[in-house]
């Protein structure tokens, strides 16, 4: 996947499996990990980051026009911010991605899934607040 250094704006390829890892920029050597926001996940990000991350993931499938997808995302932010380092968040454009939101069955959005090691260990549409997002991924991790 490739992450945009805050510091000098270049991007940097990192691999699902390294996200784990202490990673620097390659030009600035700002520290890159833990990723604290939200990843705009597309069908290449996703898979990379669902089979290979040693971290739970939990996913938003959201799109532009959903009212309560809007209320969501300040929690999801929240909750991304709040995990760094031992989770990480997807968030999934069902209008671009439908063939992901698909595989998991999302009729209703925002749907919240919860993976570890390729997996579903929870799935919930509905706004709910980041403590509960913040619960699924703890849970996920023990």
């Amino acid at each position: 996947m490739l992450v945009t250094c805050a510091h000098c704006q270049r991007r940097n390829r990192i691999l699902a499996a390294n996200l784990t890892r202490q990673v620097r920029c390659g030009a600035c050597k700002t520290a890159l990990t833990p990723i604290a926001t939200p990843i705009d996940a597309d069908v290449e990000v996703f898979d990379d980051i669902v089979q290979h991350a040693a971290l739970p993931v939990l996913v938003d499938f959201w799109a532009a026009w959903c009212g309560p997808c809007r209320m969501a995302a300040p929690e999801v932010a929240r909750a991304a911010k709040e995990m760094a380092g031992r989770a990480l968040v997807l968030k999934v454009d069902t209008e671009a991605h439908p063939e992901i939101a698909a595989r998991y069955q999302v009729e209703g959005i925002p749907n919240f899934v919860v993976i570890k090691n390729g997996s579903v260990v929870h799935q919930q549409a509905g706004v709910v607040p980041a403590t509960t997002l913040m619960k699924w991924l703890e849970i996920a991790s023990a």
